[in-house]
């Protein structure tokens, strides 16, 4: 095909390099443009377009000229016979084949124009386009296999998704914001792809997010090829499936892209990294960007991984290097990485305006070498269809953009009143009595701590569900499994994983590199495809690297997709201070910043008992669950337990009244509550019955019994570790002041933390963390009121 494709070029004069020269790291050579997309904007223009990123009259002549396909001369049209002959020139394809795919590339730069052009009339509202990326994309298409691979592409690969089978009317559909849309059902923005029927899971507009994403969707393949007991149990695992992940050229500087890449190299997983190298990062020019302006090289030392560089330009060219890195994906040789040469003919989006910082001259460059044009050239110059039959082609896929549009434009979009659904699952409740078998629970055994109830919890739902993995920073025994007989093992900073390897393999119990948004990331894949991660955060107070996948992504997935796509786990987290010397980074609680995520469960007990029980209930929910152990709690006397049945489960939003009063209401969770305990009991020799509840769980939480009791005492006291200002207890002082006003005698008070951080001399410490006698302050200034 690189020798055909270069007779084409020569036949049509065009400014193409050869196909086989190494990409070049400097600007020059990453520049792009196409008058196809300025002709589609002076449609548009003409019809009232907001003409963002559009260009000067004499330039959209020059660039226009510059890519329109010409007809070449004196060609001889080839029978099916000689097109066949010569197919180890096109790599292995057939007419028909190299047909089809021009007529998906050019169909995904007729929706692009077409969306401009609805965007121009306020028809849709957002546009982004894959103009210029079309040849690589359906060449990855063609060399993969839909519903059978895992895709995780980005938003300039609309080609693949065509390629893949998606059509030209759901697309439109999502341009609209139509809730039959496949993608979001008018939730995402259009060009973020997500796809069911296609194993294409809903996709953020986070650049680059996807890669921890795609990681973790390859490694439930792997760790089910190393426990058997798996393979039914995960979604579409064949043993040899391949996944896809994309990003620009641009998202090669997220941390989270080196970290996937990272893990894949390590565990030698089936994962193809492409990086479509457009040259820009929105304005921001490759050689900014990347050290040296060529990603290949700085990925050049990782292990098991295979490096190709194309002109992703030449779909043939680009379809023989996606056969060879499928082909070695496949095989388990470990990943691929495809860095192709595309071009940018349109602005970034229609909120930028490349003018502004691209010349014409660049412009009119990369517009000699669009895909569109240069692979049209090379399908009449090599017979393989005439001009005529390319021009009949171009009006059918005209006709059903324009069709497709006319019908999205009329579909309905979401009722306003969806927007509640599926922010959890419909499915599950863990609210619900089938998550309630607390009442009347036998306990047996010695008393155990929070720690050890942890540990039977987990050690028995491993033992229940063979999906289950556990991983994170220390939390296995020993990964050198060799010396498992002669060490006692780590199992976690606080042992809480303690012997989980050695019961139940290092296949489902491992360490994971020192990086919190690899652990949520892998995650979240991991959960894609049906298995149940329970991941640790070693310290709270290092969840924030996690925290863009947290909020974006995980509490996010299932309300994005509208139920198409989801993401249930347990995040487990010591948090907490009180410790002695814990300082600023081991005393965060930060809750509030967590509670204000919508999709997120968060749970956090007092006790062991209540922790075996809460957490059993968190591994068998069906969505996302941050589990916070206070480290001050996990071995305190007080709160130990016998053991529970493998079956004793606390329902979420069901909060306990500790201690039964009438006087007034402490309302609070975690190392609060023993405080309040013990204020509680100071204040009874003075007279002050105090009721005491502790919420165990933070989202959701029981309003009802907090609302029973404020009616009750008509005095209520939300405590809690977190700073006092701007806290998760504003949220239940502000409902109990706004829905049971008529019922309170005095204002609604808080104790919390000084807002401060917390400092590490213990004095300090005591005097920023709410302490016994700051409850029992509050509780006697409430009653003179």
């Amino acid at each position: 095909m690189a020798t055909a494709m270069k007779k084409a070029d020569n036949a049509a004069k065009t400014s193409k390099s050869n196909n086989k020269k190494e990409i070049k790291g400097t600007s020059q050579t990453k520049k792009t443009s196409s008058a196809n997309n300025n002709d589609a904007k002076v449609l548009v223009k003409s019809e009232g377009s907001i003409g963002d990123g559009m260009l000067d009259h004499d330039t959209r002549q020059k660039t226009a000229k510059a890519i329109a396909p010409k007809k070449p001369k004196n060609v001889v049209r080839q029978s099916a016979a000689e097109v066949s002959a010569h197919r180890q020139d096109y790599a292995g394809l057939d007419a028909e084949t190299l047909v089809k795919m021009y007529r998906t590339m050019y169909l995904s730069r007729r929706i692009d124009d077409k969306e401009i052009q609805l965007k121009g009339q306020n028809k849709i509202f957002f546009q982004i386009s894959g103009a210029g990326h079309e040849a690589v994309l359906v060449a990855a298409a063609q060399a993969m296999k839909p519903a059978y691979d895992w895709f995780f592409p980005y938003y300039r690969d609309r080609a693949l998704m065509l390629g893949l089978g998606m059509t030209a009317q759901e697309m439109l559909y999502s341009s609209v914001g139509a809730e039959v849309d496949p993608n979001s059902h008018g939730r995402q923005m259009p060009s973020h792809w997500g796809h069911k029927d296609l194993n294409v899971p809903s996709q953020s507009s986070c650049t680059g997010s996807q890669a921890l994403h795609a990681v973790g969707a390859a490694e439930a393949g792997y760790r089910a090829s190393l426990v058997k007991g798996l393979r039914d149990k995960i979604d579409g695992f064949k043993g040899d499936e391949v996944v896809y992940m994309s990003v620009g050229d641009g998202t090669t500087s997220e941390g989270e892209w080196w970290e996937a890449l990272n893990s894949a190299c390590n565990m030698k997983l089936p994962v193809i990294f492409v990086v479509e190298d457009n040259g820009y990062a929105i304005s921001t020019p490759v050689e900014v960007n990347t050290a040296g302006g060529d990603i290949s090289k700085l990925v050049a030392g990782f292990p098991n991984l295979l490096i190709q560089k194309c002109d992703g330009t030449n779909p043939v060219e680009s379809y023989e290097t996606f056969v060879r890195a499928v082909k070695f994906c496949r095989e388990r040789k470990g990943a691929a990485f495809v860095h192709a040469k595309v071009t940018r003919p349109y602005s970034h989006s229609l909120s930028d305006d490349e003018k502004l910082y691209r010349p014409a001259e660049e412009l009119e460059k990369d517009a000699a070498i669009d895909p569109i044009k240069t692979f049209a050239e090379f399908i009449m110059t090599e017979g393989i269809a005439s001009s005529e039959e390319l021009e009949k082609l171009r009006k059918e896929v005209d006709k059903e953009v324009t069709e497709a549009a006319d019908i999205a434009i009329n579909t309905p979009q979401p009722p306003p009143e969806s927007a509640f659904r599926n922010v959890f699952s419909p499915d599950v409740d863990p609210t619900s009595k089938e998550f309630d078998t607390e009442d009347g629970a036998e306990l047996s055994g010695n008393a155990g701590t929070m720690v050890d109830l942890i540990n039977r919890c987990m050690h028995e739902e491993m033992e229940r569900d063979e999906r289950i993995v556990v991983f994170g920073e220390d939390v296995a025994d020993c990964s050198r499994e060799e010396y498992l007989e002669t060490v006692k093992g780590k199992g976690g900073v606080f042992k809480v994983t303690a012997n989980l390897q050695r019961k139940f393999g290092s296949a489902r119990v491992f360490n994971s590199p020192l990086a919190e948004a690899n652990i949520v990331g892998r995650a979240v894949g991991l959960s894609l495809r049906g298995i149940k991660p329970v991941v640790e955060i070693q310290f709270f107070d290092y969840i924030f690297p996690a925290f863009h996948q947290i909020r974006n992504e995980v509490a996010v997935t299932r309300w994005r997709s509208d139920g198409d796509t989801k993401c249930p786990m347990v995040i487990r987290v010591p948090v907490g201070g009180y410790l002695k010397g814990g300082a600023v980074y081991h005393s965060q609680s930060g809750t509030t910043l967590f509670a204000h995520t919508p999709g997120l469960m968060i749970v956090y007990p007092s006790n062991a008992l209540d922790a075996n029980g809460l957490l059993r209930t968190a591994i068998r929910c069906d969505d996302p669950v941050l589990f916070l152990e206070h480290k001050h709690l996990y071995r305190q006397i007080y709160n130990k337990s016998q053991y529970p049945s493998s079956e004793f489960l606390i329902p979420f939003g069901k909060a306990k009244v500790v201690r039964e009063g009438t006087d007034v209401t402490i309302v609070t969770y975690g190392a609060l509550v023993q405080r309040s305990f013990e204020a509680a009991k100071r204040l009874e020799k003075t007279g002050v019955s105090v009721e005491l509840i502790d919420l165990r769980s933070l989202v959701p939480y029981d309003w009802e019994r907090v609302a029973e009791s404020v009616k009750k005492t008509n005095r209520v006291i939300v405590a809690h570790e977190d700073p006092i200002s701007y806290g998760y207890g504003a949220e239940i002082a502000a409902r109990i002041s706004d829905e049971l006003f008529e019922y309170l005698d005095a204002p609604v008070r808080r104790v919390g933390a000084t807002d401060t951080f917390v400092g590490y001399a213990p004095q300090l410490e005591d005097f920023i963390l709410p302490q016994i006698d700051d409850v029992e302050k509050a509780v006697a200034e409430l009653m003179r009121y």
